[in-house]
């Protein structure tokens, strides 16, 4: 268990460090292009997520998201202690990623966001940007499981622009994006609606894909 949270909480910090960072270097050489930041961030968040579920799957499954582990309790594929110490590693994790990434680009370690990200549609795509993702995991799983880690990395790619919230799909993420004031932050009044539009997301793909997938379901 000690390795399985440790492994969940230094692969949820790479990631945020993807994240972040990638924003920041974007956002520099980008010239004030924001589609070009935004590019940059999707390949770098996209290639990260392929190679830190290759490397960490095999400890702890690599969730790296609270909604994840939800997801595998609602499935029945994880207990709620494994799940609360998970949740626990990932949200410890994310923050340290946060903080390295600032260290690397110079800047404040403690920053609090100011981007403002309102509105139902903002939460209509956080619930359809985590309901894919837990519709990627389930039927990769299911089918060809030695593929998930390319799938995940695919779809937060393609999520990164076909959903008006740029695809956090996790709630860890949100929380720790709310501290920081870079090209990938997340103003922490728009927390809320986030981690809600994904823990609904989370739950209707469990729901859907579990009965879409089932072995007696009718044709």
């Amino acid at each position: 268990m000690i390795r399985r949270v440790v492994a969940e909480a230094v692969g949820t910090a790479f990631l945020l460090a993807i994240v972040v960072g990638s924003g920041i270097m974007g956002e520099r050489l980008a010239g004030g292009n924001d589609a070009i930041a935004l590019l940059g961030n999707t390949i770098a968040t996209g290639a990260g997520l392929i190679v830190l579920i290759h490397i960490f799957g095999p400890v702890s499954g690599a969730h790296f998201n609270p909604a994840v582990t939800l997801a595998f309790v609602l499935k029945g594929q994880t207990d709620r202690q494994t799940a609360v110490a998970y949740t626990a590693a990932q949200l410890a994790g994310a923050l340290l990623g946060v903080w390295t990434a600032h260290a690397m680009f110079a800047e404040p370690i403690v920053q609090l966001s100011s981007k403002l990200r309102e509105g139902p549609p903002q939460g209509l795509a956080e619930c359809i940007a985590t309901f894919g993702l837990i519709g990627t995991i389930i039927g990769t799983q299911r089918s060809r499981p030695e593929f998930t880690p390319v799938a995940v990395g695919l779809y937060i790619t393609a999520a990164y622009w076909f959903t008006a919230s740029t695809s956090f799909a996790n709630p860890a993420v949100t929380i720790a994006r709310s501290l920081t004031d870079s090209f990938a932050g997340i103003a922490p009044a728009s927390v809320p609606l986030f981690i809600a539009g994904q823990i609904a997301g989370a739950v209707a793909g469990v729901a859907f894909f579990t009965w879409l997938f089932r072995e007696d379901c009718p044709q």
